[in-house]
């Protein structure tokens, strides 16, 4: 015979036990700590971007020297003090939350020191004006944050560590982007292989929660603005289908490439002086972003937000070669070894792809094609669909798009998996490779 739900035990225990209730207070308010240390990234970032804008505009030339020692200093700092901040954040969060990794060698990947670290070198990274996003970083940053809390929860807490991560990390989406539910997808997609279904909704009210700091000191605003895509109809079908095609080659591309470059693959001299002398390394990758960024009119320095928004607004001054000069400096940024993210420039090499076949289609409604190219390279450099497509819905407000960039997040994810393995899984991988081994380990050959 089946039991029936015992209604006053189940009372007793969610609301009359302190210890959940402090464990859920634990939580809470660790969220909205990650919350509020990514709006303050935030700002740092944004403010370093500025500063460097500022002085470059004085002499054109300022960025051949200063873009060179940056890249030099931030590699140096981070190959000697904290070799876990490299990178984009992750992977290192992903790799934190792998079943092999203990809870002693989880600080190699994730902690409140690296997240410091990850806030100075990126913050500095813009301040250089490479072609580096914060929203990869701030995944690492605030799962440093929540992962802090573990000290503060009872002995038999519910709350393991595995929750503490994947709410930390997808709090750092939701703030970063302003888009909580796309933290929420990017718990489900990327970080949680094994959720726990009893604490699922202590996880998301966390995540929800980073994303209402977030909102409470930027306002409701969407990140760009409101999107008028024109009519959604067969009108769209052959250039949104172009779009995503082409966004999906060469978001997958750009994942091979990223990966072979920091596997050591392409250009064999190449790679090998990266791995002699990365200072050097870094400081003649940045020299060729400095370049880029003269030839582009400063177009491609920093995340690409700025002409991301400009190409929404249909601002005509975006240099006809920005896709091509993007995509170049943001791989050069990433091979250099510093700090750095890639969503904000896949977001500015997509909205790119799809300007352009805007105006070479003369299709009249261009913010509907930007809108699908921006989905189609972050799904297809992330092979993460659903939480592309949900970031740039939420950002700028394109829910009369729904339809349209699902699909264009699916054919683009799907096309990427024919040219490259999933990114940030592989690098999670490269990231285990830290790990210290075993004897029988360091005898057998690595296979990268």
């Amino acid at each position: 015979m089946k039991h029936l739900h015992d209604i006053p035990s189940a009372f007793k225990h969610e609301f009359a036990d302190p210890r959940l209730w402090w464990s859920r207070a634990v939580v809470v308010g660790m969220a909205a700590i990650a919350g509020l240390v990514v709006v303050g990234f935030t700002w740092l970032a944004e403010e370093a971007l500025d500063l460097f804008h500022f002085f470059n505009a004085k002499a054109w030339w300022f960025t051949l020297l200063w873009t060179p020692l940056c890249a030099a200093v931030l590699v140096w700092l981070t190959r000697r003090y904290a070799i876990g901040a490299a990178g984009s954040g992750i992977p290192q969060v992903m790799a934190a939350l792998d079943p092999s990794v203990g809870a002693e060698q989880r600080s190699l990947y994730v902690s409140l020191k690296l997240s410091a670290a990850k806030i100075g070198l990126t913050a500095g990274g813009l301040l250089g004006g490479l072609s580096l996003g914060r929203e990869g970083p701030s995944v690492q940053i605030a799962a440093g944050v929540m992962l802090a809390a573990r000290r503060w929860l009872p002995r038999q807490s519910a709350v393991s560590p595995h929750s503490l991560l994947v709410a930390g990390g997808a709090a750092g989406i939701a703030a970063a982007f302003n888009t909580p539910l796309a933290g929420v997808m990017f718990a489900i997609e990327e970080l949680s292989r094994s959720p726990e279904q009893r604490n699922s909704g202590l996880i998301v009210a966390g995540i929800v929660l980073a994303g209402m700091m977030a909102v409470s000191i930027h306002g409701n605003a969407t990140h760009f603005g409101v999107i008028h895509p024109g009519p959604i109809g067969l009108a769209l079908a052959l250039p949104g289908l172009l779009v995503t095609l082409v966004a999906g080659v060469a978001g997958g591309l750009f994942a091979r490439l990223l990966l072979a470059s920091v596997r050591g693959n392409p250009l064999g001299k190449l790679s090998a002086w990266r791995s002699g002398r990365p200072v050097l390394f870094a400081a003649a990758c940045a020299l060729v972003v400095a370049v880029i960024g003269i030839a582009s009119h400063g177009a491609t320095f920093g995340s690409g937000t700025v002409a991301t928004r400009a190409m929404l607004d249909g601002a005509a001054d975006v240099p006809a070669a920005f896709v091509a000069f993007k995509y170049v400096a943001t791989w050069l940024t990433v091979w250099s070894g510093v700090p750095a993210g890639i969503f904000a420039p896949s977001l500015a090499i997509g909205a790119g792809i799809g300007h352009d076949i805007a105006l070479l289609l003369h299709y009249p409604h261009a913010p509907a094609l930007i809108a699908l190219g921006m989905v189609g390279f972050l799904a297809a450099a992330t092979q993460a669909p659903l939480t592309a497509f949900i970031i740039v819905m939420e950002m700028v407000d394109g829910h009369g798009m729904v339809l349209s960039l699902m699909a264009c997040a699916v054919v683009a994810s799907t096309v990427s998996r024919v040219l490259s393995e999933p990114l940030y899984g592989a690098l999670a991988q490269l990231q285990l490779q830290r790990l210290p081994r075993t004897p029988a380990a360091a005898a057998a050959p690595t296979t990268l």
